[in-house]
C-alpha cells in the first residue's frame, strides 16, 4: 500500500492524532519560553529564578504523569481528548490571568502536564495501537503535527505579541483550543480504528506483554531512558534560554523565530522517512543513529557565532526531531508489548519531562555563576556522542532477548 493510499484510507484517525500533536505545541518548551523575557520583566526574576521555577513546574507536571497518563488505558481516546485538551487551554487562560508567581506556577505546571505530556502521550498511544503493521508509517503523519505546530505557532506568537501583548497573545491561544481543538479532535477520534483484513502483515512482532512491575525491574528500560530523556533535557533548555543566546549573539530575535520553519521543513521529510524505515527493519535497529543528528546540532550552535548557525542548527535538529519522534514512539511496543503501553508510556513520558525539567534549571544557574553557555551547549553534544554508543550496546541486548523469547513460540507453534 502506498503512502497516499494509507493516508485516504485511514483520514480521521491520522487526523486526530495529527491535531493532538499539533496543539500540543503550546504546552512545548520551545512556545513557553517566547514570553520568558516578558515573564521576567514583569515578575522581576533572574534567569535562574525562573529557570528554577519553570523547573520545578515540569518536574511536577513529570510526577503527575505515571498516574494521570494511565487514563489512556482505561477509556477511550474521544473521552481522554475531551479532559485534557480543555484543561490545556485552561492552562493558557492562567498564563494570560495569573499576576502573582504561585499562579504562574500553576500556569506552568499545567501546561507542561498536559501539552507536553499528556496530549503527545495519547496522540502516540492511540496511534501505536491503531496501527500494527503501518505503525512506523502512521506515527510519522501523527508526528507531523509537531513539525506543522513549530512552524507556524511560535512565529504566529511573536507577531501578535508583538501587537496586543504577551498576555492577550495567551489567550488567543486559549480560544484556539477551546473552540477550534476541543470539537475537531472529538468528532476525529469519536470511535476507535480496529484491525481490517487488508491491513499488511507486520513485518515486525510486537514483544510479549510486559507489565509496569516488570518494566521498571528491566535494565535494559533504564539504558533505553537515557536516549529518550536526552532530546527532552538537550532541546528543552536550547529553547528555553533562547532569548539570552539571541541576546549573547547579538541575533534578531525575529530572525531566530523565522528559523523554525527550517526545522519544521527538514523534520517533516525525515520523519516521513524513518516512519518507512521503522516499518520495514523495526525502531530497536535504528536506536544507535537517534541522537547523532542532535549532538552535531550542538557543536554547530556552540562553535558558530554567525547567525546563519541558528539555521543550520535548526536543519539539524529537524533531522533529530525526525529520528527521535517517531523511532520513540514505536519502540515500546517492540520491547514491551501493547497491553500496558499507556501505562509503560507514561513512565516514558514523565522522564522526558523530568529531564525536561532539569535542564532549563540547572543552565540558568550556571549562566548566573558565570559559566559559558556555548561551552554548555558543546558538553551537550559530547553527550549525545556517549548515549549513542550506548543505545548501540542496548539495541544488540533488546534483539538477542527478542530471539530468545520467540523461540519458545516457534517450537509449540
Amino acid at each position: 500500500m502506498t503512502y497516499i493510499a494509507f493516508v485516504r484510507d485511514n483520514p480521521r484517525w491520522l487526523a486526530g492524532g495529527f491535531l493532538l500533536t499539533f496543539f500540543s505545541t503550546f504546552g512545548m518548551t520551545s512556545f513557553v519560553a517566547l514570553s520568558a523575557g516578558d515573564i521576567r520583566r514583569d515578575y522581576g526574576l533572574s534567569h535562574g529564578e525562573f529557570g528554577t521555577l519553570y523547573m520545578f513546574a515540569t518536574l511536577a507536571s513529570a510526577l503527575s504523569l505515571p498516574y494521570l497518563g494511565q487514563i489512556v488505558d482505561r477509556h477511550s481516546v474521544r473521552n481522554v481528548a475531551l479532559f485534557i485538551v480543555p484543561m490545556l487551554a485552561l492552562a493558557s487562560a492562567s498564563m494570560a490571568l495569573s499576576q502573582h508567581l504561585v499562579m504562574l506556577f500553576v500556569a506552568i505546571y499545567l501546561l507542561r502536564l498536559f501539552g507536553q505530556g499528556m496530549m503527545v502521550h495519547a496522540a502516540y498511544t492511540a496511534t501505536a495501537r491503531w496501527f500494527s503493521a503501518q505503525r512506523g508509517r502512521a506515527l510519522s503523519t501523527v508526528i507531523l503535527g509537531h513539525n506543522a505546530g513549530d512552524a507556524f505557532l511560535p512565529m504566529g506568537f511573536v507577531l501578535i505579541s508583538a501587537a496586543v501583548g504577551w498576555r492577550n497573545g495567551w489567550l488567543l491561544s486559549a480560544a484556539a483550543l477551546a473552540l477550534v481543538a476541543v470539537p475537531a479532535i472529538a468528532l476525529l477520534v469519536a470511535t476507535d480504528r480496529k484491525p481490517r483484513s487488508s491491513d499488511p502483515v507486520a513485518r515486525r512482532v510486537d514483544a510479549r506483554d510486559w507489565t509496569r512491575a516488570e518494566v521498571v525491574r528491566d535494565p535494559i528500560f533504564y539504558v533505553l531512558l537515557l536516549g529518550v530523556m536526552a532530546p527532552g533535557l538537550i532541546v528543552t533548555t536550547l529553547f528555553f534560554h533562547q532569548v539570552y543566546l539571541v541576546e549573547l549573539r547579538g541575533w534578531s530575535l525575529e530572525v531566530f523565530a523565522s528559523s523554525y520553519l527550517v526545522t519544521a521543513v527538514v523534520n517533516t521529510a525525515f520523519t516521513l522517512v524513518v516512519g518507512q524505515l521503522i516499518d520495514r527493519f523495526s525502531g530497536v535497529s535504528l536506536l544507535p543513529f537517534v541522537l547523532l543528528p542532535l549532538g552535531f546540532a550542538c557543536l554547530l550552535l556552540g562553535l558558530v557565532e554567525a547567525q546563519w548557525s541558528a539555521f543550520g542548527f535548526m536543519a539539524l535538529l529537524g533531522v533529530s526531531n525526525g529520528l527521535s519522534t517517531t523511532l520513540f514512539g514505536a519502540v515500546w511496543s517492540e520491547v514491551y508489548g501493547l497491553k500496558h503501553l499507556g501505562s509503560i508510556r507514561a513512565l516514558i513520558v514523565a522522564a522526558g519531562v523530568l529531564a525536561s525539567a532539569i535542564g532549563p534549571g540547572l543552565t540558568g544557574f550556571l549562566i548566573d555563576g558565570g559559566v559559558s553557555y556555548p561551552g554548555q551547549i558543546l558538553a551537550m553534544g559530547f553527550y549525545c556522542f556517549a548515549v549513542s554508543f550506548v543505545l548501540l550496546l542496548a539495541s544488540r541486548r533488546v534483539r538477542a532477548r527478542s530471539h530468545v523469547q520467540a523461540a519458545p513460540a516457534a517450537a509449540s507453534v
